[in-house]
Order: C-alpha cells, then structure tokens, then sequence
C-alpha cells in the first residue's frame, strides 16, 4: 500500500473499506453510547476500536515497547472498572483519562518516532492526531468518492452529475426529517409507511435524527483519525534544518553554580529543620490532646495538609531543579550538595508523617469521607516521590520522569480498584462499633459497591439502615436496565437489596 496518493490516482481498496470500518465502528458507538448509560460499553468499545486501528495498520505497528504493553493493560483494566465498580468520581476522571491514554498509545504503537515516551512533546504529537491530523482529512472522503463516482465520465457529464449529487445531499436531509414530521403528524401517512419496512414508520424525528448525525460525526472522527496515522503530514524540514545562511548558534544550557546550590539549600534546609523540630511536639502530643493554643482537631488538620502541600510543592521543585540543573562537580562540594537533598527529603518525610497523623486524629474525630480518603491516597504517593527521589540523589543516570510517569499511572489504577466506597463503609462501621456514632445519610449516598456491607451492617443492627435501603432499591428498580449500561456492583446491590427487603 502506498504511503502517498498523487492527484490523479484511484481511490485505493484500503480507502474504500476503511471508511466502511469507521461507518461500521460508529453504528456500534452509538448503539453502546446513545442514550444509555456507561458500563460493559466501555471495554467493550475500547476493544473493537483497537481492532479498527489494528486492521488497518497492522504492517505498521510497532509491539516491541514495554511502556506500550503496560498502557495497554492500564487502559483496559480503566476501562473495565465501568463494568465491575460504581464510584461517579472516578467514572468522570476515567473519561478523560481513557481517551488520553489511548492518545498516547496509539502514537506509540504508529505515530512517528519523534519523541521518547517519558518527553513533553509526546503530548503535543498525541494532540496533533486529535486536531490537526483530523482536521487535514476532513475532505479526503468527498475527494476520494468524487474521484470513484467521475474516473470514467466526461468533463461535460461531470459537471452536471457533480451538481445532481450536490442536490442529492441536500435534499436528503431534508427529506428524512420531512417524512419524520408527516408520519408523527398524520396516522394515516404512517400508515401508508408501513408497506416500506416498519422500522422507517416508527422513527422520530428527535430519536433517528439525532442517531443518523451521532453516526455521521463520529464516522468522520474514526476515519479521519486512522487516516492521519496512515498519511500523515510530512514533516516540514525547512522549519527542522535551519538555513545555511544564518549562523547556527548552540543552545545555551541552563546550569546552577554548584556554591549557589548549596548556599541555597542550607538556608532552605534551616527553615525546614526548624519547623520539623517544632512540628514533632505537635506531632507526638496531639494524640493525647496537646494541640496548638486554641486550635481544635478539624482546624490543626485541615492547616496542617494544607502546609504539606505547598512545602511539599515547594521542596519538590527544588529537588528537580537542583538535580536537573547544577552542575556537576567532584569531591567535597558535590558530597555537600548530596548531603543537603537527603535532608530536604528527610524533612519532607517528617513533614509528610506529621500531615498524615493530622488526617488520622480529625478522621477517628469526625469519620471518612472521599475526600480524606483520596488525601490519605495522595500522601502516600508523594511519600513514594520522594523515595525515588532520594535515590535519584545517589544515582544520577536515573530518569526521575519515567520513574514518575510510570509510579502516577501504576498508582491511578490502584485507587480505581482498591474500592473506595467499600474502604470507606467499612471504616466507618468500625468507628461506629468504638464511638456509637455513625452519620447514616452519608453512608446511605455511597455507591453501590458500598451496599452489601450496608445491609450487613442493618441486618446485625437490627434494621438500622432499613429506611435508607429501601429507599436505595426504589431508586434503583427505576434506573435503566438495557444491556450495554450493565454494571456487575449495581446487578449484585439490588439483587442483595431485593432479598433482604423481601426476607
């Protein structure tokens, strides 16, 4: 197959079928997607969308990269937790990470190699398959169809058949939603439908309508896409070589003076070492009540993150920076330097412990929520930064970016299937068993991975949560049960629902 079509060529079989693919690809997206809500559609879209792009590249793809096996197995388990979990935050979050991912992906797999996979502008090349690429073969389709229909016409005939099909195009619009309006508006005229196929009579202008443009934009979106990774542009090699009349010039290098690393790392560290020798009489005593001067629990807890944050923030910027920029130099002052970074991890380390025991106290003190929870989740990832830091500090050929790209989405995977709701249902039902107090409109709001322990919880409560349950399975009996939007924690909580109201 031809990497480059010239002006006069024929429209090539691969063109022909793999507009038909993306015909095909968004009939099942709008099956999957319109009008139901998202579950097993997901995965299983994801993969038939592979196999379009696999199809159709398959001479091209590249499979050796082990960064490209494990996005593949990190964008398929995200896409199965729409069938297997039920937490809405990370539905929205896992929408917008899913088709990033696969951005990425899929230059990995067929873009050109221009960039590592660890470098910023992975992003824009992934970016410009979404934009650019597409929006250069917006009219490759009318082209290649005006090229098939017209190869074998004359100049005089095509003028007129051009105009015909013009005419064509729109009146059918038209015609669709006219005949749409009639049969809706007059009983008999869908009558006089019913000797075509019953299922034109019974469509809707708002229903077929509404799909027929759903399937022709996203027939465009699929096609143009895939089209891009097959023709892509051609790289501009006068903006790339610079001309010869111009003198080239190296690019200068940002570097730190290894004396002004260090002068700024002791006056930084010196702040940082105090505040973490005050914060350990915090840090020990508020477990037996010594909190600040008028400070209560949720007060000293909420600051003190808020601290963590933008020192942490502030400490890691400093690290990169120290580590990226400065020069390297041997013997004592290099050592120095060193020496300087593992205390600045060391009191990031403290200062993120001390953070993390404030969170404990005000959660014994006022229960879990999400909120926390995905708090309690991020202090242990930048404990697990600043880990991989410190060793970057002893080997410097590490690349602290990979490291970190594959520890964000390692770790983003784990949060999506540790099961949030259910860590926090069963946290609070601990709390309530040593304090006797438990907040049941809150418990009840959790998603249906949450529902099981609930009735559990009712069942040895003597119906302590009956009134919410029922509540629960009303709400849930109403919702939509067409198969594309099956989700396996919604089929187990009402099905446990049904038989515990019915006991």
């Amino acid at each position: 197959m031809d990497d480059k079509m010239s002006g006069t060529s024929l429209p090539k079989p691969s063109f022909l079928s793999a507009f038909a693919g993306a015909i095909v690809l968004a009939l099942v997206h709008q099956y999957l997607f319109y009008g139901h809500g998202l579950g097993v559609s997901m995965p299983i879209f994801v993969i038939v969308f592979y196999a379009y792009m696999y199809v159709f590249n398959r001479d091209r793809i590249q499979l050796g990269s082990w960064i490209g096996r494990l996005l593949s197995v990190i964008i398929i388990m995200l896409a199965l937790t729409y069938a297997l979990f039920n937490n809405p935050v990370l539905y929205v979050l896992n929408a917008l990470a899913i088709p990033a991912l696969i951005s990425v992906h899929m230059v990995l797999l067929l873009g050109e190699k221009r960039y590592g996979w660890s470098e910023p502008g992975m992003i824009g090349q992934a970016l410009s398959h979404w934009f650019y690429q597409n929006m250069r073969h917006i009219a490759t389709p009318f082209r290649m169809f005006k090229r098939a229909a017209f190869r074998n016409v004359k100049d005089e005939r095509k003028r007129v058949l051009g105009k015909v099909m013009i005419g064509l195009l729109i009146a059918l619009p038209l015609l669709f939603i006219i005949v749409s309006l009639l049969a809706s508006a007059d009983g008999m005229f869908e009558e006089l439908l019913s000797g075509i196929p019953a299922w034109i009579g019974t469509w809707s202008f708002g229903s077929g309508m509404l799909r027929l443009i759903w399937v022709c934009f996203f027939t465009f979106c699929f096609f143009c896409y895939l089209w891009g990774f097959m023709h892509p542009a051609p790289r501009d090699t006068e903006r790339e070589v610079q001309s010869p009349a111009v003198p080239y010039h190296e690019p200068v290098a940002i570097k730190f003076d290894p004396v002004i690393t260090a002068t700024v790392l002791i006056v930084m560290n010196l702040v940082y070492v105090v505040f973490v020798v005050l914060q350990f009489g915090y840090l020990f005593g508020a477990w037996e009540g010594a909190l600040p001067e008028g400070t209560s629990y949720a007060e000293y807890a909420r600051r003190g993150f808020g601290e963590l944050v933008m020192v942490t923030g502030i400490n890691f910027v400093l690290m990169i920076s120290v580590l990226k920029w400065t020069e390297f130099s041997s013997g004592i002052l290099q050592k120095i330097n060193s020496g300087l970074l593992y205390i600045l991890v060391g009191c990031s380390g403290v200062m993120l412990y001390s953070g993390y025991t404030r969170l404990v106290m005000y959660e014994e003190a006022y229960g879990y929520t999400y909120t926390r929870y995905l708090v309690h989740a991020f202090m242990i990832f930048l404990g697990l930064l600043l880990l991989i830091a410190a060793v970057r500090i002893h080997i410097r050929q590490l690349p602290l970016a990979k490291y970190y790209i594959v520890l964000a989405l390692v770790a983003y995977v784990v949060v999506n299937y540790v099961g949030i709701d259910v860590r926090i249902a069963e946290n609070n039902l601990e709390r309530y068993r040593t304090t006797s107090v438990i907040d049941k409109e809150y418990l009840s709001g959790l998603s249906a991975d949450a529902v099981p322990l609930l009735i559990e919880f009712s069942r040895k409560e003597h119906g302590a949560m009956d009134e919410y349950l029922q509540g629960r399975l009303m709400s849930m009996t109403r919702e939509e049960t067409a198969w594309p939007a099956f989700n396996w924690a919604k089929y187990r909580a009402q099905q446990e629902l049904q038989d515990y109201i019915l006991e």
